[in-house]
C-alpha cells in the first residue's frame, strides 16, 4: 500500500515565510491546481506611520522668511494688532469664504462696524460650512484673508478695532 501525501506542504510554507521576511512583504499567496496557500504576517503600526507627510514644516518656513517675501496682508497684522486692534484667529483649518455664496457681497469689509456674534466669514472644513462669529463688537480694521484661500488653525483672519 502506498501512503497518501499530506495535503499541506510544510516546506512550501517555510519557504514562503522566509520570502516574506526577505522582501518585507506582508502577505503572499500561491495557487496550484486546486491547492492554495496564503502566508501573512502582522505589520506593526510603526511601519505605517512614516507614510504620512509631516505637516508642521511647510507652516514653519513662511514664518521665518523676511517680511518683504510675504504677501502684504500677512506682513501687516503684527503692526495693526499691536496698535488698537484685536486679532480674530481662525478656530479651524479649512477654506475661507468672505461671502455667503459666489457673487454675493462679502459679509464684512474694512470700515464696517460689527456686533458681537455677527458672521465675519465662513470656513469650509470637511464639506461643512462653519460661520465665524465676531468675538466682540468693533470696527473692521483689516481683513487678512482672501476669498477661497486655505487658512490654518490660529491664523489671524480679521483685525477688529474699538467701536
Amino acid at each position: 500500500m502506498t501512503q497518501k501525501k499530506s495535503p499541506i506542504d510544510q516546506e512550501l510554507i517555510r519557504q514562503l515565510a522566509m520570502l516574506l521576511n526577505e522582501t518585507d512583504l506582508s502577505e503572499i499567496e500561491v495557487e496550484r491546481d486546486d491547492f492554495r496557500v496564503r502566508v501573512a504576517r502582522q505589520v506593526s503600526m510603526n511601519a505605517v506611520a512614516p507614510l504620512a507627510p509631516p505637516l508642521p514644516q511647510p507652516q514653519v518656513m513662511p514664518a521665518s522668511s523676511p517680511a518683504d517675501d510675504l504677501p502684504a496682508q500677512t506682513a501687516e497684522p503684527a503692526a495693526s494688532g499691536s496698535s488698537s486692534g484685536q486679532p480674530v484667529p481662525s478656530p479651524m483649518v479649512g477654506t475661507a469664504y468672505l461671502a455667503p455664496k459666489p457673487g454675493d457681497p462679502p459679509f464684512i469689509k474694512v470700515g464696517d462696524t460689527v456686533r458681537e456674534g455677527q458672521t465675519l466669514m465662513i470656513i469650509e472644513a470637511m464639506k461643512h460650512m462653519n460661520q465665524i462669529p465676531s468675538p466682540r463688537s468693533g470696527t473692521v480694521l483689516e481683513v487678512l484673508v482672501e476669498d477661497g484661500v486655505p487658512v490654518e488653525y490660529g491664523e489671524t483672519l480679521v483685525i477688529l478695532g474699538q467701536s
